[in-house]
């Protein structure tokens, strides 16, 4: 895997290309208004950064990270992400996104909904339990005392290793929570979000989490 594209110029897509950008990765990073909006943040990054559209940053991906609002998603077209792996790094909050009624009476996730929107790629749930600036401030090299732990889920496994494993090159251990459908333990609101945890903590956390309708 060489390239990154990402959907999203906010504060998680500009993190995770900082940190792809620091380990060696090229990144294609697009927005919903247009590459040219992006000239000053691409000089930014360097000359292994490049703005393109959202079909551009989806086709020449190895790997695609979508970090835009959830209820923007439906307006991505499925066709330039089907066959990718692609990062999902959202979260709901009813009060930017709307309400969701699948997610409200908890019979999904969020994730789960991106894979069925983007019904033609590999959907990893990763990146949603991390503050954007700590995913550069607390990534550590492989076998350091105090790495964090990010989690990753999703229905493909050779997917999930293919995220685990840009996860580990950027800085972090992996926590693999198996299928899409356990994403929620890691939703806001739960214990382990935005900590700052290691592996073994981490698990603990994830374990103990409850679903919204029995807090």
């Amino acid at each position: 895997m060489s390239t990154v594209g990402i959907v999203g110029a906010g504060n998680i897509g500009t993190a995770v290309a900082k940190a792809a950008l620091g380990h060696g990765y090229d990144v294609v990073i697009a927005n919903s208004r247009g590459p040219e909006t992006l000239t000053g943040l691409v000089a930014e990054l360097g000359p292994r950064a490049k703005a393109g559209t959202v079909e551009e940053a989806a086709s020449r991906g190895d790997l695609v990270v979508v970090a835009v609002p959830l209820k923007n998603v439906a307006d991505l077209d499925p066709a330039p992400f089907a066959g990718k792996t692609v990062v999902d790094a959202n979260n709901y909050y009813p009060q930017r996104d709307g309400q969701i009624a699948e997610l409200d009476d908890e019979s999904t996730t969020t994730s789960e909904l991106v894979q069925h929107h983007l019904a033609g790629a590999r959907v990893v749930k990763a990146f949603n339990h991390i503050p954007a600036a700590e995913i550069l401030s607390t990534a550590r090299p492989a076998g350091a005392s105090d790495r964090r732990a990010l989690i990753v889920a999703g229905d493909d496994g050779t997917a999930r290793a293919q995220v685990a494993a840009f996860l580990d090159s950027i800085g972090f251990d992996v926590l693999d929570l198996g299928p899409l459908s356990e994403g929620w333990r890691i939703q806001r609101d739960t214990p382990g979000y935005v900590q700052n945890l290691n592996r073994t903590d981490l698990a603990t956390k994830v374990a103990e989490a409850r679903r919204y309708r029995d807090m």
